[in-house]
């Protein structure tokens, strides 16, 4: 989620509409002398520079924290992670599900520790796209922790969020990485688990975001 790297585990991006309404609302310049377009391209890289301060000061990485989460509910998988730094103290945002159980738990990104306690709901109370989402990591041989090591591999960065999402009928791992000053996404379409496959494939797309 950045510029159009759209998914949820980077809250960041699914805040900046609000922001960008609450400038342009308090602002006293004249209509005439605004450019719209400029101002949010200038918004966005403030906010994206912002959260990669941020994630350059952490000392857990975001495959550490995902590891955690899922220690916590032994046998559960991550369906969504990212870095949220909007507190001033930033943590990964991680969300598992086992069975029919969901948790969303929040880890220091700096300690590694469980911070706020958690928040339990269940599988049927999620919205069409996240249930879309859960079910499809039952219905492809890959985990998001291997998704997450291949796009760091590929990138030679390091991920700060990943998801995975549900087209029509594919399924794809897309984990935004922060590699030097540049931030790339990564898609990666892992193979089905029904398919009888002797040596599973991936195959990934990288492209910059912004």
């Amino acid at each position: 989620m950045w510029k159009r790297c759209l998914f949820a585990a980077i809250l960041l991006v699914l805040t900046l509409p609000a922001y960008a309404s609450a400038i342009a609302s308090s602002t006293a310049t004249p209509p005439a002398s605004r450019n719209p377009a400029g101002d949010r391209a200038e918004l966005d890289q403030q906010m994206i520079n912002r959260e990669l301060e941020l994630f350059r000061g952490t000392q857990i990485s975001l495959c550490q924290a995902l590891l955690a989460a899922e220690q916590l509910h032994p046998g559960s998988s991550t369906w969504d992670i990212g870095l949220d730094g909007s507190s001033g103290s930033p943590v990964y945002r991680v969300k598992t599900v086992k069975v029919d159980r969901i948790w969303n738990v929040a880890i220091d990104a700096r300690t590694g520790d469980v911070t706020g306690g958690e928040i339990v709901s269940l599988r049927e109370d999620l919205n069409t796209k996240d249930r879309n989402s859960v079910i499809a990591l039952t219905t492809v041989q890959q985990s998001l922790l291997d998704a997450v090591l291949i796009a760091e591999r590929a990138t030679q960065g390091k991920a700060i969020g990943g998801t995975i999402v549900r087209e029509a009928e594919r399924f794809n791992f897309v984990i935004v990485v922060v590699s030097g000053d540049d931030l790339k996404q990564v898609t990666l379409e892992p193979p089905r688990a029904h398919r009888r496959e002797p040596h599973p494939r991936h195959s990934a797309v990288i492209q910059p975001c912004g």
